[in-house]
């Protein structure tokens, strides 16, 4: 099943030279909102694109803020590369209505929604606020996915071909390379997470990942998104969870304290990991990333 999603999104792979390493001069400004955005757009446009990142992987794309160091980046793009379905609804849009550049504005071909690419988990949920941190188009962490991000690859080649057509071969060459460097490793990260008891989340930010390789979610230190939990819920799914194999996970921006906690109750490990690759990552640092991502499930027997 998973190897027929990535068949059907590289098609036929030619053989040969591999794209990445061309020479040429950058003929793309791209900016992409975060490092995984950041990695694909690299891999992508490898030869032909200058990549800039608006987020470190320790930051929360769902609370920044338009800064004017965003707003320069994204006066001279070309591209700008976005996670999407309102991950950055608070301050992307601030920040490209202050750049006053139109090759960016939604709509436009400069501008491209990872999120939009992929069907997403979670579509439908409540547009009420008081509900916490929701995402009534869907849960939009699709960069957790490494099947939904090769087809992200081909769209976003697809795109930078449109922009800069001279290159449009290096780009989908560069897409393809990247899927195909997925598929080699989706049979050894389903083995490793096969019956893995399960992850307790601090948000719902991996599920896309679980979701892929059928890893149970067993709970979420939030029991109302974007809402720091209470001491009576943590203690609450202390008991729920007694007796039980796990491991928890929460991003750099999280507090430690309740994770610690019920760790520290139920005799599981808690694991801080981001939710991207470090900022100056490729396609193979995302892969990499992953790759940690599940070494940390599997640990949880």
């Amino acid at each position: 099943m998973i190897k027929g999603v990535v068949v059907s999104v590289i098609g036929a792979l030619l053989g040969g030279l591999l794209a990445f390493g061309s020479a040429q001069a950058a003929e793309l400004d791209v900016v992409a909102t975060s490092s995984g955005m950041g990695a694909l757009a690299r891999t992508v446009g490898a030869g032909r694109a200058q990549i800039r990142v608006l987020a470190s992987p320790d930051r929360d794309l769902h609370m920044l803020q338009a800064k004017p160091t965003m707003i320069r980046a994204l006066r001279d793009a070309d591209l700008v590369v976005a996670v999407g379905a309102e991950l950055e609804v608070g301050w992307l849009p601030v920040a490209i209505a202050s750049a006053a550049n139109p090759r960016i504005l939604p709509g436009q071909p400069g501008y491209f929604e990872a999120a939009a690419q992929v069907d997403l988990l979670e579509v439908g949920s409540p547009a009420d606020r008081a509900l916490g941190d929701v995402h009534p188009v869907g849960n939009p962490h699709v960069n957790m996915d490494p099947v939904r991000m090769a087809i992200v690859a081909a769209a976003l080649g697809e795109r930078m071909a449109l922009l800069d057509p001279a290159g449009a071969e290096i780009y989908r060459a560069n897409a393809r390379s990247f899927a195909a460097a997925t598929q080699q490793r989706l049979d050894a990260w389903q083995a490793r997470l096969a019956g893995v008891p399960g992850v307790v989340l601090y948000h719902r930010d991996a599920l896309y990942l679980l979701d892929r390789f059928g890893v149970p979610l067993l709970g979420t230190i939030e029991e109302i998104p974007g809402v720091p939990p209470t001491a009576h819920q943590i203690k609450a799914l202390s008991e729920r969870l007694q007796g039980r194999s796990g491991v928890i996970v929460y991003a750099p921006y999280m507090s430690a304290q309740a994770p610690e906690r019920l760790a520290k109750g139920l005799g599981w490990e808690a694991r801080r990991l981001a939710l991207d690759p470090p900022i100056g990552a490729d396609g193979s640092g995302y892969l990499d990333h992953i790759d940690l991502w599940v070494d940390t499930l599997s640990q949880a027997r």
